[in-house]
């Protein structure tokens, strides 16, 4: 039942070379820091990567774009990132581009054993593309499979080393689907806690979910594009 690991090093063993990787978060929020600087030093090639987004140029896994370590991504918003726009363009990177709400319902069906279900989202334009399409209800819908990942790393406010989690606010967008849709999900907490110190009604993901959770450090908690209001 103790699923903790020493640190991030080691809760990735087992990653090699063109696997597909689940990597929660929502633009920069609630982003595996710890996991992904790990995958820097591993230098594992031929990634694809199933994320909300591509972070920025010089942090999340904009570091893995840096370092030519990602070959396809799956994503549903890359505004931030000039130098995913130029791998893509090039054609170094491969890309799909997902509506925002098909990405979570595939991550979602993934983690729930939902092979495949119809969605209005995308009919008619370079989504729905090749898809099979149907009506329902007087309104066209195309046909999206589930996503699932070898490895889905995921960060969480709080843990215990049963591996159940606590989510903070808009981390929990992403990182409690993914972390149902990996073969091995791997957790990386601000806290770790003991077993019954996590309140049940406030665990989002149980721990049945997790194979590896380790205490992560010195989170930047970076914000993609600050807006403050100016003094009156």
């Amino acid at each position: 039942m103790n699923k903790v690991v020493a640190n991030a090093d080691i809760a990735l063993d087992g990653i090699e070379d063109n696997m597909t990787l689940m990597v929660g978060g929502f633009g920069l929020c609630g982003i595996p820091e710890n996991s992904i600087a790990a995958l820097v030093r591993r230098g594992t090639k031929g990634l694809t990567c199933i994320s909300n987004n591509a972070g920025v140029d010089d942090f999340g896994l904009g570091l893995l774009l840096q370092t030519r370590q990602i070959r396809k991504m799956i994503s549903s918003y890359v505004g931030e990132n000039e130098e995913f726009e130029r791998q893509m363009l090039s054609g170094e990177l491969e890309v799909e581009l997902i509506p925002q709400g098909s990405l979570a319902e595939r991550c979602r069906a993934g983690g729930a054993g939902i092979p495949a279900f119809f969605t209005p989202a995308g009919y008619g334009t370079e989504v729905g593309e090749g898809k099979e399409a149907r009506e329902f209800n007087g309104k066209m819908h195309i046909l999206e499979s589930w996503l699932r990942a070898d490895f889905a790393l995921v960060k969480a406010w709080k843990g215990d080393r049963f591996g159940n989690l606590v989510y903070k606010r808009t981390a929990r967008n992403f990182n409690p689907l993914m972390a149902m849709a990996g073969t091995i999900t791997v957790a990386e907490v601000e806290q770790l806690v003991e077993p019954g110190e996590l309140d049940p009604d406030e665990i989002h993901t149980p721990g049945i979910f997790v194979q590896r959770i380790f205490q992560g450090s010195d989170y930047e908690k970076r914000i993609e594009q600050r807006t403050v209001r100016k003094r009156s």
